[in-house]
C-alpha cells in the first residue's frame, strides 16, 4: 500500500483533488459569468 502514503504523482489522493478543485472552478466561472453577464474570456479582455 505505497499508494497510500504517497502524496504526489498520479495517485488516488491527488487525483480526488484534481477533480475536487475542478468543479470548484468551473462553479466559480458558471457563477462569476452568471452575475457579471459576461463571458470568462470576456472578463480577461481576451474576447
Amino acid at each position: 500500500m505505497a499508494e497510500d502514503k504517497a502524496k504526489f504523482g498520479f495517485t488516488q489522493i491527488a487525483e480526488n483533488w484534481n477533480g475536487r478543485l475542478a468543479m470548484l472552478g468551473f462553479i466559480i466561472g458558471l457563477a462569476t459569468e452568471l452575475m457579471t453577464g459576461q463571458g470568462i474570456l470576456s472578463q480577461i479582455g481576451i474576447m
